[in-house]
């Protein structure tokens, strides 16, 4: 049976409920679910929010771990068209105040929390409140509903358009506060199944999802690159290595994705010998190049023979390439692979923008299906991703050879990405200018054998205070996600400028393994 394109999210789900009702779709927890099961509780879970007042185009903030709550979410709000945004699970107060403000999110669904973070007091600090405000745990804190008990309601389902933005994520750059990128069905629809095709899927693949549904990589490649070719999903609610190997064992899993520290953390755990990985075939592995040496153990060690690599960012809905499982080792290590179907791709000279030949590094522009509607109340920053002729500049360095294979070499745009997530530098300086001693700072990206990057901070101090990057590190801690607080610090008395006064991040970079330490 083959997969299904150019549907919307809505839809695609009520389609394969017709054609396959009593196929497993979803098993996540205790619960399995087919896709006739999966399709009436999303009915259940729409009728519920249609009866709230929520319709087309309203922004639904989701505060969810991987659980079945996320995936109901995903279908209901996308037949109603209403705007599904997605939250990490990492993120604070003041970055969630920041993110449902910036959207006006009209409703928010939270959890408990997780073993780090307590939702329930992260929300009690808002300032600002949508309307609804939904929880899915026991017991319920005041003045949130109910998400399991709200009464649903017949309705008449309306006619969402492929081109309608049915999705919101929002992302770090090189301008500081997160954007709220607008997706599309057929931006996102399209982009998993082909994802999904280059991976051989059909009905009878399992996949184990343990990357993070809040990201493309989770609720594109993961849960539409499934279900555009019928498979199921299995979920592991938050990563952790133990429960990635015991889902693949218990529920025979076919495929697995992850960012490369999450194959090593498989890998190097004490108990990895005791798992049956047979099962296994294919995959995608993202976020950041995976060395040679972890390539091979993962095909070895893991039965990942088939196992691909992708490339793209958020904008892109999100990827642009990925390799085939029939690549040599080479190409999936020191390549992304070649460009999806139906996308076109140049680099281009970033200073006149011409179209550069074979081998020549320059930016990476793509156009096609898959470039974003644009940013959510943004149109200049809009107009500087895009041009008037649909051309996404992603702000990454890259080449393609002869062949087709493309290379990433380097970010023309100053973003850090560490372990998959990533990190506007600008960000974390503003926030750390708030501190009584820091007199200027500069944060940049430093690399690392593990996350691919790790955030860095070379700081001015004012005068009388002494260098101390264990109070700077605790000055981020309530405010920032982990993954955003330096992990070394570098205290300077100047920082090395260009003429026109611009710090030259990368001299920092050059000097840090000589000026820096933890803090």
């Amino acid at each position: 049976m083959g997969g299904v394109s150019d549907v919307s999210v809505g839809g695609l789900l009520e389609l394969w409920s017709q054609r396959l009702p009593d196929k497993l779709a979803l098993v996540a927890g205790e619960h399995r679910l087919t896709f006739g099961q999966l399709q009436r509780r999303v009915e259940h879970v729409a009728g519920a929010l249609h009866r709230l007042g929520i319709g087309r185009g309203d922004r639904v903030a989701v505060w969810l771990n991987n659980r079945q709550e996320w995936i109901e979410l995903q279908f209901a709000l996308a037949r109603l068209g209403a705007i599904l945004v997605t939250v990490n699970t990492a993120f604070r107060s003041q970055e969630l105040d920041y993110l449902l403000r910036q959207c006006q999110a009209r409703a928010l669904v939270y959890m408990q929390g997780t073993s780090c973070l307590d939702f329930i007091r992260e929300v009690a600090g808002l300032s600002y409140r949508p309307e609804f405000v939904l929880f899915v745990d026991q017991p319920l804190p005041p003045d949130a509903l109910d998400y399991h008990s709200l009464p649903s309601a017949a309705l008449e389902w309306p006619e969402i358009g492929l081109d309608e933005c049915i999705n919101m994520q929002y992302t770090s750059g090189t301008t500081g506060f997160p954007k709220g990128v607008r997706l599309t069905s057929r931006n996102i629809v399209n982009n998993g199944y082909w994802l999904g095709r280059g991976l051989n899927y059909t009905p009878e693949d399992r996949l184990c999802l343990c990357v993070p549904l809040f990201h493309c990589f989770g609720c594109v490649i993961g849960v539409l690159g499934a279900f555009t070719h019928g498979a199921s999903l299995h979920l592991v609610p938050a990563f952790e290595p133990l429960a990635v190997m015991e889902t693949v064992q218990r529920d025979r899993c076919t495929a697995l994705y992850g960012v490369p520290t999450m194959f090593l953390a498989q890998l190097e755990h004490p108990e990895f010998a005791r798992f049956d990985f047979s099962s296994l075939r294919t995959g995608v592995m993202a976020g950041s190049l995976c060395p040679e040496p972890l390539m091979r153990r993962v095909i070895e060690h893991m039965n990942l023979s088939e196992m691909t690599i992708a490339y793209g960012l958020t904008e892109a809905s999100p990827a642009i390439t990925q390799t085939s499982p029939r690549d040599g080792l080479d190409l999936r290590t020191q390549t992304v692979g070649q460009v999806l179907p139906e996308l076109e791709v140049e680099i281009r000279d970033p200073a006149d923008g011409r179209v550069l030949g074979a081998g020549e590094l320059g930016e990476l522009c793509v156009r096609g299906y898959n470039v974003m509607q644009g940013y959510h109340d943004d149109p200049d920053a809009t107009a500087r991703a895009v041009d008037a002729e649909g051309w996404l500049a992603t702000g990454d360095q890259a080449s393609i050879c002869s062949q087709g294979y493309v290379r990433i070499t380097g970010r023309i745009k100053d973003v850090i990405i560490r372990g998959g997530e990533n990190v506007s530098p600008k960000e974390v300086e503003d926030h750390l200018r708030s501190h009584p001693s820091v007199l200027d700072v500069a944060v940049y990206g430093v690399a690392h054998e593990r996350y691919g990057e790790e955030v860095a901070a070379a700081v001015r101090l004012r005068a009388g205070w002494e260098a101390d990057g264990q109070a700077l590190r605790e000055h981020c801690r309530d405010h920032l996600s982990y993954f955003k607080i330096p992990t070394s610090w570098c205290f300077v008395e100047q920082f090395p400028l260009t003429a026109s006064g611009k710090i030259q991040k990368f001299l920092l970079r050059q000097q840090h393994p000589k000026e820096c330490c933890g803090g």
